[in-house]
């Protein structure tokens, strides 16, 4: 007797963590489709996957543009019927102080973090009322935190959390859950990625390499907190830590971050 499989649909899964979700996903027999603007690279994600024996598909997406997202998930759909879990992990960093962003920083950041995000999960929530799904938005620990240098990624983050937080409330009773998903510092290539949104390879990650956590390990938690439909899920010890302070001792925090090395614009 055949079983419905899960479908597991991803953006920003070309790199770091959007990757890795997909492919643990696939290695536990989930159907997984990845998402992001770069073709060839989910393409080549997609091959290993299946050469393992998983299945997975790629259907570019570009999450500022609407009519992209809307076009995606018409395709999920059109192929496989349904969507049970939907990961809204497509964003970006924006460097350099308040004093300093201009007006297209500023719009960058939100067109991707926000807006993208949003509009992520308004196409795939009638999917999810479906199948009573799963939706997860993969904020960060910036949220919580005063963020000297990366100030509009820290905004953006911020209204991830609260998106997050209201959707707990609106989708009450329709079976869907929404995970808020805050990471601490993981290794991606977030830091390597300018204003202007161009890849550099040999850039340095400035974010300090004792606290990074892997990749591989910080999907499987995420994945686990997908799982049991938690509302919120912090992780990384540090970001635990922080986020507390946040709440508990937030002049404590401020003392912290100032003596905290800004980013370089």
């Amino acid at each position: 007797m055949s079983t419905t499989p899960t479908i597991v649909w991803i953006t920003g899964a070309s790199s770091g963590i959007g990757e890795e979700l997909a492919r643990q996903y696939a290695a536990k027999g989930y159907t997984v489709v990845l998402s992001a603007r770069r073709i060839e690279l989910l393409e080549e994600i997609v091959a290993a996957i299946r050469s393992k024996g998983g299945q997975a598909t790629a259907i570019a997406c570009d999450v500022t543009d609407t009519a992209s997202i809307e076009t995606c998930l018409q395709a999920v759909i059109k192929q496989y019927g349904q969507i049970d879990i939907a990961i809204a992990n497509a964003g970006c960093g924006v460097l350099g102080s308040i004093e300093k962003l201009s007006e297209a920083d500023w719009r960058r950041q939100l067109d991707i973090n926000v807006i993208g995000l949003a509009m992520t999960a308004k196409f795939a929530l009638p999917e999810l009322r479906k199948r009573k799904g799963r939706l997860a938005l993969v904020g960060s620990v910036a949220a919580y935190l005063p963020n000297p240098g990366v100030g509009a990624y820290g905004a953006s983050k911020a209204a991830v959390h609260n998106i997050g937080e209201t959707l707990q409330i609106e989708l009450k009773g329709s079976g869907v859950s929404c995970t808020t998903i805050h990471p601490g510092f993981v290794d991606s290539n977030i830091a390597r990625i300018d204003n202007d949104g161009n890849f550099h390879p040999g850039a340095k990650d400035p974010r300090p390499a004792q606290l990074m956590w892997p990749t591989d390990k910080a999907a499987k938690v995420i994945i686990k907190a997908i799982d049991q439909r938690k509302n919120v899920f912090v992780f990384t010890g540090h970001g635990k830590i922080l986020a507390f302070l946040s709440r508990f001792s937030p002049a404590l925090l401020r003392k912290l971050m100032e003596r905290m090395p800004m980013p370089k614009e």
